[in-house]
């Protein structure tokens, strides 16, 4: 069943994952995309401010994309989204660390330009197992009607 507009009333909306996040794979992700050392290198990373090996904030981000994706994205009725309203990292990502996505409806309002479409915005909070906050993020997404309700409108 595709997700509309209408499934997507404010309030809590669901958990994904945990996901394991492998060193091997922080490893791969700093290198291709962010080399800082303390992404890849132990030593490096111990001395910094962080205090150890830890992922991207940007790999984080795309996992987190990834089991948005899996948990609903990609079974609803998505045009896109105009972008990221708030990216907070709160904690690092450590190798090893088991995360779960904890998704929000923070608002879902009709679009004035676009009646057929709605602005569903989302709050995603990311946590390793420890229930320690490692990211939140807030996003809107253009998520089309139901042809119904939207014929209505006007």
């Amino acid at each position: 069943m595709t997700l509309s507009f209408e499934d997507f009333p404010p309030g809590r909306f669901g958990t994904f994952g945990p996901r394991r996040v492998t060193r091997e794979e922080v490893l791969a992700f700093a290198a291709e995309y962010d080399p800082q050392p303390m992404h890849l290198d132990e030593e490096a990373a111990a001395r910094s401010m962080l205090g150890g090996l830890s992922a991207s904030g940007w790999h984080l981000c795309s996992i987190m994309m990834r089991m948005m994706f899996d948990g609903f994205i990609g079974r609803t009725a998505s045009l896109g989204s105009p972008g990221v309203n708030e990216l907070r990292w709160q904690a690092p990502l450590r190798p090893g660390d088991d995360i779960t996505l904890d998704i929000e409806v923070a608002e879902a309002r009709v679009s004035n330009s676009r009646p057929d479409t709605g602005i569903v915005t989302f709050r995603g909070v990311v946590r390793n197992a420890a229930g320690q906050q490692l990211c939140e993020i807030v996003t809107p997404i253009i998520v089309r009607r139901r042809a119904a309700s939207a014929a209505g409108q006007g």
